[in-house]
């Protein structure tokens, strides 16, 4: 697993360049652009299971898809000490697991051990323990059932 470090205010043109909005639309065609202008090699090294560490205000700047749609493709975490609302709301709609916890983010020193517990609200770096506020049922359903399409889709067919 690797540890990603970003600063603050990573806007959506950062995460995905906005050069590519009309022309990639699937998560294949996403994931070779992610990150590509703050880490060149960020899409080709990152893997499941990863987790980025950003700061302040994540995902601020334009309303795009692109960014969460690869990032959930990568099984990657994200924790975050604040996102902005529109990236925070796209990522609950397509299932990606974002994090609020600014103690986390601001004690991570490179070489840290990380382990994020989400069922929990916690997250342990190296021996110390950070909590956050645990998700409500609704959006655990969400995202186990891989974004908020599938979720409706689930709850259609049950009724």
């Amino acid at each position: 697993m690797t540890i990603w470090q970003f600063g603050d205010h990573v806007n959506t043109d950062m995460l995905f360049p906005g050069k590519y909005t009309y022309t990639c639309s699937t998560a294949e065609e996403i994931i070779p652009h992610l990150l590509e202008d703050l880490d060149p090699e960020f899409a080709q090294k990152a893997k499941p299971g990863d987790i980025l560490l950003a700061g302040k205000n994540f995902g601020c700047g334009s309303s795009r898809e692109q960014p969460v749609l690869g990032l959930k493709a990568l099984d990657i975490s994200l924790v975050v000490e604040s996102a902005s609302r529109i990236f925070y709301r796209a990522a609950i709609n397509q299932g990606l697991l974002l994090i609020e916890c600014p103690e986390a983010v601001r004690a991570y020193r490179k070489g840290d051990d990380v382990k994020i517990q989400p069922a929990k609200g916690q997250i342990q770096i190296n021996k110390t323990i950070f909590g956050f506020p645990k998700f409500p049922p609704e959006i655990c359903a969400i995202h186990k059932a891989g974004g908020l399409l599938n979720y409706t889709r689930q709850i259609i067919k049950n009724r």
